[in-house]
C-alpha cells in the first residue's frame, strides 16, 4: 500500500519544495494509520495535528492502474477522515500559518471561513469527492478543480464568480488554465511516459502554490505546477515512497 490522498500528497510535495509543512487530519488505530504517520514523518512533515480516532478505519482508496498510467478508482472508504474536525488547538495553530490547503473535510466550510476571516491564505481542491456544501470557493486565495477540456473555461469562470480570488483548473494531459479574474493563462502538459498518474493533480497544486505564494505570475506558477505533476507520473503514488503492508 502507498500513503496518499489530496492533502497528504500536497503536504509532501510542498515540503519537497523547501517549505515547512504540518499535516492536520485523522487516522485510525490500524496498520494503515501507522503507515500514514511513518511515511509523513519520513518525508519531514510535522505531525502534531494528526489525530487518531478509535473505532474508525484509516481512509483508503482501492485504485487500479491501467495502461499508460491511467487510474480506475474501485472503492473509497473515508473512515476516520469523515469524522475529523480540527480541535481548537489545531485551528489556533493554523491561524499562525502562512497558508493552509484544505483537502477532504466535512465541516460545511467552517474552517475555511474562520481562517479567511482571520486573514490566513487558504486554498482548496473543490473537485474532491465530497458533498457540495463542503466545497464553496468563496474567499479562497486559490480554488483548484479538474475538468474536461471542453468544460474547463466554464469551470474556471464559475469558481471566480463564486468568490475565489484566483482559480486553477487542470485538464490532465491537456494541461491547465489559471485566472485571477483579470488575466487568464493556459499551460500545456509536459511530455511524459507515465508509470502512474495518481497524485499528479495534487503535485500540480503544490507546484502552483510554490510559485503563486512566492510571487510568481500565473504563467510561471502553471509551469511549476506542470513540472511537479510530470515528476509525479514517474513513480507509483503521489510521491516517491516505499510501499508498506496495510493490514
Amino acid at each position: 500500500g502507498l500513503a496518499g490522498g489530496n492533502a497528504v500528497n500536497v503536504a509532501v510535495q510542498f515540503k519537497a519544495l523547501g517549505h515547512e509543512v504540518h499535516y492536520f487530519g485523522a487516522v485510525g488505530e490500524d496498520a494503515a494509520g501507522v503507515t500514514i504517520r511513518a511515511t509523513l514523518a519520513e518525508q519531514g512533515v510535522g505531525l502534531h495535528g494528526l489525530r487518531v480516532i478509535a473505532g474508525a478505519p484509516t481512509a483508503y482508496t482501492d485504485i487500479a492502474s491501467a495502461s499508460g498510467g491511467e487510474r480506475q478508482f474501485l472503492f473509497e472508504e473515508f473512515g476516520a477522515t469523515a469524522l475529523y474536525r480540527p480541535q481548537p488547538e489545531d485551528v489556533e495553530a493554523m491561524l499562525g500559518m502562512d497558508h493552509v490547503h484544505i483537502g477532504w473535510l466535512r465541516d460545511g466550510g467552517a474552517l475555511k471561513r474562520q481562517l479567511v476571516a482571520s486573514g490566513v491564505s487558504v486554498s482548496q481542491d473543490v473537485s474532491v469527492n465530497n458533498a457540495p456544501e463542503h466545497l464553496s470557493p468563496e474567499g479562497l486565495t486559490v480554488a483548484f478543480a479538474s475538468a474536461r477540456p471542453a468544460d474547463a473555461v466554464a469551470r474556471l469562470q464559475a469558481l471566480l464568480a463564486s468568490g475565489a480570488l484566483a482559480a486553477v483548473v487542470t485538464m490532465g494531459a491537456a494541461g491547465g488554465i489559471a485566472s485571477d479574474g483579470i488575466l487568464t493563462m493556459h499551460a500545456t502538459a509536459l511530455a511524459v511516459s507515465p508509470v502512474d498518474t495518481s497524485g499528479a493533480g495534487d503535485s500540480f497544486i503544490a507546484g502552483f502554490l510554490h510559485g503563486h505564494l512566492g510571487g510568481a505570475d500565473l504563467a510561471a506558477s502553471l509551469r511549476l505546477g506542470a513540472e511537479r505533476g510530470r515528476l509525479a507520473c514517474l513513480h507509483y503514488g503521489g510521491f516517491a515512497q516505499k510501499p508498506r503492508p496495510l493490514d
